[in-house]
Parts: structure tokens; sequence; C-alpha cells
């Protein structure tokens, strides 16, 4: 055999045997692509998005689009070559399986995660919505949940009303952490509440509850040393009429800016698109303060495939989501629903040149 051939052959065994062995060489990698992303002044599988009833709405044109990402299961085991294809490709993004997967979460335990944090991202796009139009919204302090086997499991429950910790008035979910944690381990705590029934049903009837009780719990010591009871103090609200958000197999909390502002455009006579294409991302909180997500170059890149020029980003995204930017689309930086609304005010006028952009820098 010739000496050049016997070379070539044996370059290509070689080869061979890499690939086999890349596909054969598990690696903890996972890796996340552009998912759906659904107008949110539109309608899904069917039916609007943005279902209001007991309030009057208003036509509305163009899109202001929320986006998510796909991201590969918990059981997942990817391979040599199927890491290295995903590092090389525009459309996706390969990570450490444990950041999406943090502490052996299974997949159930991570879809269980997502599904609470979409229902809670819900609740604040509406209340951000509705303080954003000065409408007014009724909350109030509950506990969210009791750990099991903590010192409050039989003594309080989830949906409780707090009214008082100590026999100060709560505001804030922040309010009970903070009142609790000035005991010592072991020292007692009084709880001022509506029982969940009872203020289930006053709300019912289209009233508040009045008659509290009061529950003594004693603190445990805390991993960090602090006095806990064991408790996740949450909010809760009641609407002035009803607001629906219809989305299903959609999980976390990135889509409450673009649910916030759906509300807001369908409530309001001035069209805040202009019949223009937005697309965007990122948590909402009640106040109207907006966060940051993840896989925010998929989100971009996903938005962009649908047609969107402008994207409308959360301010701790933009020096990442800037370092690779699909082109044809603009990155609008937002901390806040007002930023979001003057920008749309900008974008649907024409005036963009104005419009703060995101760099690498932020």
């Amino acid at each position: 055999m010739p000496r050049r051939t016997a070379t070539m052959l044996a370059s290509t065994l070689m080869l061979i045997a890499l690939l086999c062995a890349g596909v054969l060489i598990k690696v903890p990698y996972a890796e996340m692509t552009p998912g759906p992303t659904v107008n949110t002044l539109g309608d899904h599988d069917g039916e609007p998005v943005l279902q209001i009833s007991g309030r009057k709405t208003y036509p509305t044109t163009g899109h202001l689009n929320m986006t998510t990402v796909r991201v590969t299961s918990a059981d997942y085991n990817m391979n040599l070559v199927s890491a290295v294809y995903g590092w090389l490709a525009h459309d996706s993004i390969v990570v450490p399986h444990a950041t999406l997967y943090p502490d052996g979460k299974t997949e159930q335990q991570s879809s269980q995660e997502n599904a609470e944090e979409f229902s809670q991202s819900q609740e604040s796009a509406k209340v951000a919505a509705l303080n954003e139009l000065k409408i007014p919204v009724r909350s109030w302090v509950i506990v969210q949940s009791v750990i099991k086997g903590s010192p409050s499991e039989g003594r309080l429950h989830a949906g409780d009303v707090i009214k008082a910790v100590d026999g100060a008035e709560v505001e804030k979910p922040a309010d009970v952490a903070k009142l609790v944690t000035k005991h010592k381990p072991g020292e007692d705590v009084s709880f001022t509440i509506v029982p969940v029934k009872d203020a289930a049903a006053a709300e019912k009837e289209g009233k508040q509850a009045t008659r509290t009780r009061k529950v003594t719990v004693t603190t445990e010591k805390a991993k960090d040393g602090r006095a806990i009871v064991g408790i996740q103090a949450g909010t809760d609200h009641t609407f002035p009429f009803a607001i629906d958000i219809k989305l299903a197999d959609v999980g976390g909390p990135s889509a409450g800016l673009m649910f916030a502002l759906g509300i807001v455009d369908k409530l309001t006579p001035q069209d805040l698109t202009g019949g223009k294409f937005v697309a965007g991302t990122g948590t909402i909180d009640d106040d109207g303060k907006v966060g940051p997500i993840g896989g925010i170059q998929m989100k971009t890149v996903g938005a962009r495939g649908k047609g969107a020029r402008y994207f409308l980003t959360p301010k701790d995204n933009c020096a990442e989501a800037a370092k690779d930017v699909p082109g044809g689309l603009t990155l609008v930086k937002v901390n806040t629903i007002d930023d979001a609304m003057n920008a749309l005010k900008d974008i649907r006028s024409g005036n963009t040149a104005g419009l703060p952009k995101c760099t690498v820098k932020g």
C-alpha cells in the first residue's frame, strides 16, 4: 500500500475513532435554545392571551411579545460532540447542568418551581399594570407557604392574612422576616392573623375580614444562626375587575414585564406600539421594577426570528445581550415599567434616536 494512501487511511480511522469517542463521552452540560415567542396582545391556541372583563378595553395593534427559551431535560446526558456543536452554534448556549438544575433538582421539581414563579409573575404584572394606570388594588400580607416540620406547622396555614407581628403592623412580606429575626432562637413570636377560611369567606362576599386572632410560635435556629419560624410570607391582592392570562406550557417569572405592558395597552385608548413589532423580557414586581432573567441571548434570537425590531431588555441583562445582537434588532434598556412606557412612546412616534440602548458596558 502506498505511503500516502496508508497515511490517509490511518487519519480517517483516527478521525472516526475520535468522533465515536466524542459521541460516547458524556459531559455535565445542558443546552438552551430559543423557545416560542407569543404576542400578549393576540391569541394563543385559539383564545386571547389577555382576557379582561368588567372594565372597558380598547383595540390594539402591533406586537408586545413575551419570549422563552427551551432547555434540555434534567436526565439528558450531553455528549462531547453535542457540547462542541452547541458552543459553536449561534442559536444555542451550552451551560453547566447545575445552572439549570441546581442541587440535583429533578425536572419535575424544576417544572413545579417554574409554574409557581409564572403564577406569581402574572399577579405582579396585574398589580404593576394597574398601578401604572392609577387604578387602586387592595393588597395584604399572607402566609404563602409553611415548611413541613417547622415550628409554624399546624399553627399557621398558607393563605392566613398576617396583620401584625408582636403587635407591629406589617405592610410588606419583608416586614415579617425583619420582625421575626429580631428575636433570639427559642423565643416566642406573636402573630395577629385572619385565618385563611375567614379571609376567603369575606372576599367572596366582597368584604374585608376584620376578626383576628393571635397565634404564638416558638422560633428555632436557622443554619446561619437567625431566629426563624418556618414560613414564607407573600402578598395577595383583590382586583377591581377580572384579568385572566391564558398561556399554557410556560414557566418562570420572565414574562412579567410584557404581560404588564399588554394589560396597560388593552386598558388605554392610546395604542402603545403604533403597530410596531416589539418583544421583550424581564421579571416585574408589584412596584413596577424590572429584574434580570436567564437565557437573554436565546430570547433575542427567537424574537428577531419572528420579526421583532425592538427588544425591551432588563438593565442588568444589557451587557450580556449586547455581546451578540441579531441583525436588525435594537436592544432597549429598561429598569422599570415607566422606562418601558417611555420607550414605547418613542418607538410608536418614530423618535428612536434617543432610545436608551444596551451596550457591552451595560
